[in-house]
């Protein structure tokens, strides 16, 4: 049966903790995509099809045809950031895009100017902000719900989705502060320093029930006390960092080891990285951050414990390397020791070349229309069905995480159709088999 979702009336506003090179691209992406510049390559919600249905009936519709999903004429975009630089002049000194390009959609961008960010220099050491909020944490919150609301009013928006494309703060893990609701708003009060910047936005966007999508692999969402917030106010969210690079390849290929009982000894993993991600992953204490991010995928897909001859023995290193000749052009070798028949020993190496924030942009774009649809859908608290967009995503206590990408998609596709009335799709296909048989 068909869920009963609100129409994507009116404006979506999406705003953005975070201005820099994965913000800005997106959003001259989509101006481009808007006057017919460019096209939305990489994005599942615009260029992707879903199967409806056995394959006999060849119905392939493209998904934003298949759910009511925002269409971005209606998207304005905001946010906040540590410098002053409009949106064109962040693309301009980030250096993903060409000027041609972004000249082509100045106006639009040079007209999103950021409003002053909630920030705490010891998340960020190496981050020299010079436009930022002051006041206690529970000061800032209080300004940055302000901030959602008057956006939202200043340009007439139906709905708001709150998207973090901020840095990697620094490693932490939950306290007594971040177990209870009650705890985390009397730690507001008490201006308590264990409460980061992106737990400001996140618990003043979902305050308001708007839905909160974290970009990065901080400890923000993923804390008894904000899941609780959700669910109190019924607003999805979703956690936590942009699956590109490096680790969408592991998703990728790690899958198919698996598959074939391809034993794995060690996955050694570099990259080299010269954008402002890159200067602040250049700290131990955010890099560590990052690093747990990263591991755990390996780990979840071969599941050692299950598979200890294949798998029992993997030494897994990540290592990343601040590169500022490299800009956001992010270089990332792998060298993979694989065993099979016999035990005899071979190797794959990848070097892998990418362009961090064009990966990164077409999924801060999905991640935000389609949190706006499990909003509208009535869908609250954990969206794991968006695992596929994720490094280390979120699941329910207790639940171990799954970071196979093709289970992911398959899981992402089963919930549009389950909330769109369809079939849900096994790939077991013996029903038509069968009357294919009986019909020869």
């Amino acid at each position: 049966m068909k869920t009963n979702i609100q129409p994507a009336k009116g404006k979506l506003g999406i705003l953005i903790p975070g201005l820099g090179a994965v913000a800005t691209t997106m959003i001259a992406g989509v101006e481009a995509v808007k006057k017919g510049l460019s096209q939305p390559i990489g994005s599942l919600t615009q260029m992707g099809s879903i199967r409806l249905g056995k394959r006999t009936e060849n119905r392939n519709p493209k998904i934003k045809e298949f759910v009511p999903i925002a269409d971005l004429n209606d998207i304005v975009f905001g946010g906040w950031d540590v410098y002053t630089d409009n949106v064109y002049e962040s693309a301009v000194n980030a250096k993903v895009l060409e000027l041609g390009l972004l000249n082509s959609v100045k106006a639009e961008l040079e007209s999103i100017v950021p409003m002053k960010a909630a920030f705490d220099q010891n998340y960020a050491k190496n981050l020299t902000a010079t436009h930022v909020k002051e006041g206690t944490r529970y000061e800032l919150a209080q300004a940055v719900m302000k901030d959602i609301e008057d956006f939202k009013a200043k340009n007439g928006c139906d709905r708001v989705v709150v998207i973090w494309c901020g840095s990697t703060e620094i490693y932490y893990e939950v306290s007594e502060i971040h177990e209870t609701l009650a705890n985390f708003e009397q730690a507001l009060k008490d201006d308590d320093k264990l409460i980061s910047p992106s737990m400001i936005y996140a618990y003043a966007a979902l305050k308001l029930g708007v839905p909160y999508v974290n970009g990065a692999p901080n400890l923000t969402v993923d804390t008894p006390a904000l899941i609780e917030l959700a669910k109190l106010t019924e607003t999805p969210i979703a956690g936590k960092d942009f699956k590109t690079g490096q680790t969408l390849m592991k998703t990728i290929l790690a899958p198919g080891l698996a598959a074939r009982s391809l034993g794995v000894s060690g996955w050694f993993s570099t990259n080299i990285l010269g954008n402002r991600d890159g200067l602040v992953l250049d700290d131990p204490d955010n890099f560590k951050t990052k690093e747990v991010s990263k591991l755990g995928v390996l780990e979840d897909i071969l599941k050692p414990e299950d598979n200890p001859e294949l798998y029992g023995d993997l030494y897994h290193k990540i290592r990343i390397n601040y590169y500022p000749p490299h800009g956001d052009n992010k270089e990332s070798w792998d060298n993979i020791d694989i065993f099979g028949w016999l035990g005899y020993k071979m190797q794959i190496k990848i070097n892998f070349l990418c362009r961090d924030s064009i990966l990164a942009a077409p999924i801060a774009l999905d991640l935000a229309l389609f949190i706006d649809l499990a909003k509208r859908a009535h869908m609250s608290g954990i969206q794991e069905w968006l695992s596929f967009y994720l490094k280390s995503p979120q699941t329910a206590p207790g639940l171990p995480a799954e970071n196979d990408i093709f289970k992911q998609l398959m899981k992402l596709q089963n919930t549009l159709r389950h909330l769109m009335g369809e079939d849900l799709i096994t790939h077991l296909g013996l029903d038509y088999y069968q009357e294919l048989v009986d019909t020869l």
